[in-house]
């Protein structure tokens, strides 16, 4: 891989941004979710650039790979959270699609870059 620092990646960089918005959003549901869907929604989007960070330290682009998926499982979580949000009336629909847009580029961005990583890694025989 080129790059040599993990903030200089673009997925990184929006999931950043995301994370930035869910804490916003979360700001604003009612005290009674602090502890319920507003933290689950603020660290399931924590993990998602946590974990790209992660990976991009390990040694091999298979472990990399390992991480990238797994920020995926965290981005999925969150998609579902937004949604139930939505539906729950603690997100009105104008706010939820762009968060829900932003988080399937970053997802398509995520795939593209596991993809990438795979092609790199050696399959056994």
């Amino acid at each position: 891989m080129k790059t040599k620092r993990f903030r200089d990646l673009l997925v990184w960089q929006r999931s950043m941004r995301l994370a930035e918005e869910i804490y916003v959003i979360a700001r604003g549901f009612p005290k009674e979710e602090l502890f319920g869907l507003s933290n689950q929604m603020r660290r399931a989007a924590v993990s998602v650039p946590s974990n790209i960070a992660e990976g991009f330290g390990r040694d091999s682009d298979r472990g990399f790979a390992v991480f990238l998926a797994q920020a995926r499982g965290s981005l999925y979580e969150l998609e579902t959270q937004l949604e139930l949000a939505r539906n729950l009336g603690l997100i009105d629909a104008q706010r939820a699609a762009p968060l829900l847009a932003d988080a399937a580029e970053v997802g398509r961005m995520l795939h593209g870059l596991r993809s990438a990583l795979q092609r790199n890694v050696p399959t056994s025989e």
